[in-house]
């Protein structure tokens, strides 16, 4: 039943669109592979870095609450999380201009070497940003 089956997208509701494709694209490298305008007057936007695509649709009401890592409400995503081999190279290149919700933490006590720092969208949405997660190993 599941023969071929793979990750697609998260689908993202934003304010402003090109304020959120500008943020995927500048700290984390996505970029725009399709744009398509359904008929109704709006324009949904196709993101991808390597297999991982975001799809932002346009949305109106107030931003989400960006906070922590991520809403503990039932129903809504937490985060999304993105991994890399140098976390400290990343926050340097932050140089502040992006919002830092929580972190960096480290996880030393579960996994040695993993870290985490999380982020928030323009829209609020949170993103996790770690370095060193490793499934368990199978056990036997």
């Amino acid at each position: 039943m599941t023969a071929g089956l793979k990750w697609s997208h998260v689908g993202l509701n934003c304010r402003d669109q090109h304020a959120t494709e500008e943020f995927y694209r500048r700290w984390f490298g996505f970029r725009r592979v399709r744009a398509v305008a359904p008929g109704d007057g709006t324009e949904i936007i196709f993101l991808r870095l390597g297999d991982a695509w975001l799809e932002l649709f346009p949305a109106s009401g107030p931003a989400g609450e960006a906070g922590g890592d991520g809403p503990a409400v039932p129903g809504l995503v937490r985060h999304i999380a993105l991994q890399l081999d140098d976390l400290d190279a990343f926050l340097a290149g932050l140089d502040g201009a992006a919002p830092i919700t929580l972190g960096p933490l480290s996880f030393d006590d579960f996994i040695p070497g993993w870290r985490t720092v999380w982020l928030a969208d323009p829209d609020g949405v949170v993103v996790e940003v770690s370095q060193g997660y490793r499934d368990a190993p199978p056990s036997s």
